[in-house]
């Protein structure tokens, strides 16, 4: 979050509910606990969130390929991966009020809400149970998953024989996992519908440690490159006592949320856990066989998991700023371009039909390049205004002495500055500023106001 402003969540909340980022899932029956629905300005802030993640990730790197798994899989996967028996909270009940909760996130033995005598604590599987057939019986039972990363570990044999990778490599995935969490809450932060961005990367045992340094820094890197405030991020290395029984070592990547510091990203040394657990249940050989030696191995795996919903709060948090303008406070998100759900707006000074027509070719124009934004209604500053509110990097008014000459006015969100440029050097003045050139550089014709 920028310098001076410190957001809380209720102003996160009212600006994602009155823009049209997210909404409370059913709102109108009253809504349904800890489900979003993500309204027409998320949905695009959302998909760019993914989109730089799987560019990163996949599409710019020669060792990582991407998969695209079911939601429901067979029940003995999780019986392999130790979720059936093993992924579980344990919960507490309120004798008073009924209120349950989570006994390890409790500082004492009573009720939070009304100060209660609790039960003693039982285990509670966090997986959701369906069935899959007509007859609802035990033998048709079936999981939502809860993570994204066992689908791989079942491909990895399909993988290395379709695309012929070599030792080290990475498969990443996203996609929606649910968890019946006893407690939710923080808004998006916790909730048991989420999606997540993972990717598992296999690799000779003994150079883990190695790749396990590596991608901790790649993946600070790519929330620092997408504007995050340095000052807001933090490693935390997780102690022996809450290592996994199988990992070997982990780094949780921390954001100072509104409520405080809080896993934003998990980095785990996962060793060989995962393949040597489905080998075993399958019966199926998950070895990767080296073919210049001969050797069968069983790789040991390096896990960047990313949540998708915390890394949007992330982004909004960080993004949101109230300025003083004037007389009045005007609220930002200086969300960096690449997110940003409208890159432009194009704003007509007046509804008169030439002018109108003008700017509806203009827009015409740029939204062949970049999701682009209309606004027509209300003066320009409150137009000006609103684009702010959303995050929109540029608006350009289209006035009428564009009609004579041919040129617009592009203003700045961050530093709220205007330059002059012909319309025809639009795209291309456009395409250099949302790719990080210098607001003052003008092209040929245009110059500062």
């Amino acid at each position: 979050m920028s310098e001076n402003n410190q957001v809380n969540m209720e102003k996160i909340v009212s600006l994602c509910r009155r823009r049209g980022f997210i909404f409370p899932s059913s709102d109108i029956y009253g809504g349904l606990s800890s489900c979003w629905d993500y309204g027409p300005l998320g949905v695009e802030l959302k998909r760019n969130v993914k989109d730089a993640w799987w560019k990163a990730m996949v599409h710019n790197r020669d060792d990582v390929v991407g998969l695209d798994c079911s939601i429901l899989m067979h029940p003995d996967v999780w019986k392999a991966s130790g979720h059936v028996d093993g992924f579980s909270d344990p919960l507490v009940d309120c004798m008073s009020c009924k209120m349950r909760w989570r006994a390890d996130e409790l500082k004492e033995q009573v009720c939070p809400s009304c100060g209660g005598k609790l039960s003693e604590p039982r285990q509670f599987n966090l997986m959701f149970k369906t069935f899959m057939g007509p007859v609802e019986e035990s033998t048709n039972i079936v999981y939502l998953r809860p993570e994204t990363a066992q689908g791989i570990f079942v491909n990895f044999e399909n993988v290395v024989n379709t695309t012929r990778k070599k030792l080290p490599f990475g498969i990443a995935q996203t996609g929606k996992s649910f968890r019946n969490e006893i407690t939710t809450g923080n808004f998006i932060f916790r909730s048991r519908e989420f999606e997540q961005m993972e990717m598992e990367f296999f690799c000779m045992p003994g150079t883990d440690d190695e790749w396990l340094e590596y991608w901790r820094n790649e993946r600070m890197n790519w929330y620092l490159k997408l504007g995050i405030n340095p000052e807001s991020l933090r490693f935390r290395e997780h102690t022996k006592d809450e290592l996994a029984h199988y990992a070997k070592g982990c780094y949780d990547i921390e954001f100072m949320f509104p409520m405080g510091w809080s896993e934003l990203e998990g980095i785990a040394n996962r060793c060989d856990f995962d393949l040597t657990q489905h080998a075993r249940f399958s019966g199926k050989s998950l070895e990767y066989v080296n073919n210049e030696s001969g050797e069968h191995i069983v790789p040991y795996v390096i896990e960047p998991s990313a949540g998708v919903d915390r890394s949007v709060l992330a982004f909004l948090c960080n993004a949101y700023c109230e300025e003083p303008d004037k007389d009045e406070m005007r609220t930002v998100l200086k969300l960096h371009p690449s997110l940003a759900p409208y890159k432009v707006a194009i704003l007509p000074l007046s509804r008169k039909e030439n002018l109108v027509k003008l700017a509806k070719e203009i827009h015409t124009s740029v939204r062949q390049q970049w999701i682009t934004g209309y606004d027509d209604t209300q003066s320009i500053g409150r137009r000006y205004r609103r684009q702010d509110e959303i995050g929109t990097p540029y608006c350009v008014t289209v006035d009428f002495d564009s009609l004579e000459d041919k040129q617009v006015t592009v203003r700045e969100r961050d530093s709220m500055k205007q330059i002059r440029i012909p319309i025809s050097e639009l795209v291309k003045t456009l395409s250099a500023k949302l790719c990080g050139e210098p607001f003052d550089v003008l092209p040929p014709g245009g110059r500062c106001l």
